[in-house]
């Protein structure tokens, strides 16, 4: 992994879950309870079509939200506010993340599909609180989720962010198509990787990546 394919980068956009965190953890689980638990009650769906329409819309709409949303003229406030009420025990301070983080060169921030009070708790439990300069979430792109070009898009401009200047690690990889196609360096971080032409590189592990960089 060639150290100068960074060497333009002056800010650096991660995702958050199974991204700042292993996905070993399975925190995402407890989201996805809640998940089907609220669209149970709102739809009136028993749990087995709740949990149909909830992959349904986000393999359609890229977030289960986005469906809700489009489709049943959901309010997304009251949503994420549940489904991000989860119980963080299970994360724990990574010391060396923090290190390989705060030493990238440049503007450092969250961008993420949960909002960014949620964000900001799985940064601080996992000991990184204090070294992003922004964290956003899905409220700041008008709740219009990645992978649609118009979140990153939206996100981007507020932030001031110069794309072909920048890198994103995802791991979804659906999520890096519209940042590569808007310049940023892709990062792909997973347990196994994925060919595909809008991802640069890959990595299982996120911390021992960017050692390599600086």
């Amino acid at each position: 992994m060639p150290k100068q394919d960074f060497s333009h980068v002056g800010a650096w956009v991660f995702d958050l879950d199974n991204t700042l965190y292993a996905p070993h953890v399975r925190l995402f689980d407890q989201i996805a309870v809640r998940m089907t638990r609220f669209v149970m009650e709102t739809l009136g769906v028993d749990e087995p079509e709740a949990n149909r329409l909830r992959t349904q819309y986000w393999k359609e709409h890229g977030t289960t939200l986005a469906g809700l949303m489009r489709v049943h003229g959901m309010d997304p406030e009251a949503y994420l506010i549940e489904v991000h009420d989860i119980d963080m025990s299970a994360l724990t301070p990574d010391a060396d993340l923090r290190a390989r983080i705060s030493a990238l060169p440049g503007r450092k921030i969250i961008f993420t599909n949960g909002t960014a009070p949620y964000a900001e708790r799985v940064a601080a439990a996992r000991g990184l609180n204090g070294i992003f300069d922004a964290i956003y979430g899905v409220e700041h792109a008008g709740y219009l989720p990645k992978p649609e070009r118009g979140a990153f898009e939206t996100v981007f401009a507020a932030d001031g962010l110069n794309a072909v200047a920048a890198a994103m690690f995802e791991d979804d990889p659906r999520n890096l198509a519209q940042p590569h196609a808007m310049g940023l360096r892709t990062v792909h971080v997973a347990p196994g990787p994925i060919r595909a032409a809008h991802i640069h590189h890959h990595t299982d592990d996120l911390a021992g990546f960017l050692a390599r960089l600086v």
